[in-house]
């Protein structure tokens, strides 16, 4: 009888024993896996991390000097083509001081100095054309006037007149005189030589050729 509840004693603690036991390693994986968790969770924010970052590009040792070209300076358009055109009048200036315009009046043939002025810079590309041919009559005993037949540029400024002196009156009339008279005009030019002039021009009616010295 003894010996039975000696065994029974002893089949008991062997039972809370291993209960003991099986609560113990239970426990003890739950742990294990508790605190692995963590590690796999950072060593995936980890590798995330390192893949979605890209590598640097390497830096060169010696940066590259800036090369700066420099182009020519233009000049704006206008400020060209204004140069461009005081050539031209320069030069057509110095042309028309070396040329002389011929004045023929009947059968008398004079030479006149031009003036520098841009009525004249027209009439002499007229003249370059063709000799320009005007029909003149006598007014108030002291001039001779006739129709251009077109207008040229003014520049008039009041004018008192001598003998041999040829003006533009009103932009589209050549004026020559043979006496003297105060008005607004435009120069053109003056014989050189008055001899016979007056005599020339007479009293009347008078066809005149301008034309350039040859």
């Amino acid at each position: 009888m003894k010996v039975v509840n000696a065994m029974k004693n002893a089949l008991s603690l062997l039972t809370i024993a291993v209960f003991s036991l099986s609560v113990l390693l239970a426990g003890c994986g739950n742990s294990e896996q508790a605190g692995s968790e963590p590690e796999s969770s950072s060593s995936v924010r980890v590798e995330t991390s390192l893949e979605t970052v890209s590598p640097a590009e390497p830096e060169t040792s010696e940066s590259q000097p800036d090369v700066i070209v420099s182009e020519p300076l233009q000049q704006p358009a206008s400020s060209v083509e204004s140069e461009s055109q005081t050539t031209d009048r320069e030069t057509m200036a110095e042309e028309i001081s070396a040329m002389n315009m011929m004045v023929q009046v009947g059968g008398s043939t004079f030479t006149a100095t031009l003036e520098e002025n841009t009525a004249v810079d027209a009439l002499v590309e007229m003249m370059e054309q063709e000799p320009v041919t005007i029909q003149m009559s006598d007014y108030s005993g002291f001039e001779k006037v006739g129709p251009l037949g077109t207008s040229l540029p003014t520049s008039n400024q009041q004018t008192t007149t001598q003998a041999g002196d040829i003006v533009l009156y009103q932009g589209n009339q050549i004026v020559m005189f043979y006496g003297s008279n105060s008005w607004s005009y435009t120069r053109l030019g003056h014989i050189d030589d008055l001899t016979g002039w007056e005599e020339a021009l007479g009293s009347g009616d008078v066809t005149v050729t301008f034309s350039l010295e040859d």
